[in-house]
């Protein structure tokens, strides 16, 4: 197996750990509320990827100050995209709310150029800007306007893209399990503190049961995210990131019986396809270079 295909595998990987995780977390949202779901699985993960940490050495703070408030802001950046995601996800369909996702790649690239300078091409200033056309599609206003839910998930988006900005900027001395471990470690603690503010539930087994596998697949997806950033190449690894598109449409059909309109798999398709011809224009130019 050539390390191509072994990363092409990890992140295939990984995207269907997370979407099976978003898959729990909504079934279980049926009977939980939302805080209260978010600090029993944030509790879960937060021991499994201690562990985790701990068994790749990576419990120590060596590197600069700077790279300390950048965790920090990541922090908060994860923290309030994890709000404003899982409010999403527990009451629009779960392929919707992952199609509104596919947009992130085109959000970062754009968010490089505004704030880091970097340069992008007319070809993939084009794709971006089809990208967002494809974004109206999904969004589109029904007779009552932009429901709510689906602002936040372009919202998540925004806070999404923070964190992938933030995370560019650190040292590569910084562990990528430490940071994983911080950001478990705050949205718990948050979820734990605003719980108590909106009121606990009774776990049902079966709720335990999910809350308890959904940290599961929380630690596989880091984990296979981890170990995809140390195989390959990346630019012939990250398209396979939409693969996620694929498991939720699947997982929402199969689990929910929810299959998106016509409209809304036109404007995912235009979103994933601007996205593709991103990272692989990015790629052509990186390589030429």
């Amino acid at each position: 197996m050539t390390p191509n295909v072994k990363g092409a595998l990890l992140m295939m990987g990984s995207m269907a750990a997370f979407t099976v995780n978003d898959t729990l977390v909504k079934l279980a949202g049926q009977d939980l509320p939302l805080f209260q779901l978010i600090a029993l699985r944030g509790l879960l993960a937060t021991v499994l990827v201690f562990g985790l940490t701990h068994r790749m050495g990576a419990l120590h703070l060596r590197f600069n100050r700077h790279d300390r408030w950048l965790v920090v802001l990541r922090c908060l950046a994860e923290l309030f995209g994890a709000f404003l995601f899982l409010s999403a996800l527990i009451h629009i369909p779960l392929a919707n709310v992952s199609a509104v996702l596919q947009a992130l790649p085109l959000t970062v690239t754009l968010g490089a150029v505004v704030f880091f300078g970097e340069t992008v091409g007319w070809r993939r200033k084009l794709a971006i800007a089809f990208g967002f056309l494809g974004m109206l599609l999904i969004v589109r206003p029904g007779p009552d306007g932009l429901s709510l839910y689906l602002i936040y998930a372009l919202l998540a988006v925004l806070c999404f893209t923070a964190r992938d900005l933030l995370t560019r900027r650190m040292s590569p001395e910084v562990p990528s399990m430490l940071v994983t471990l911080a950001t478990s470690v705050s949205i718990t603690i948050a979820a734990g503190i605003a719980s108590v503010f909106q009121g606990w539930s009774p776990v049902t087994s079966d709720a335990g049961v999910l809350v308890a596998a959904s940290a599961v697949f929380v630690l596989m997806g880091y984990l296979f995210s981890v170990m995809v950033m140390r195989v390959g190449d990346v630019g012939f690894i990250s398209p396979f990131r939409y693969s996620s598109l694929i498991w939720a449409l699947v997982l929402g059909w199969v689990v929910f019986g929810d299959w998106p309109d016509a409209v809304t798999l036109i404007g995912a398709a235009i979103v994933v396809g601007s996205g593709l011809f991103t990272l692989l224009r990015a790629r052509a130019v990186h390589a030429a270079d």
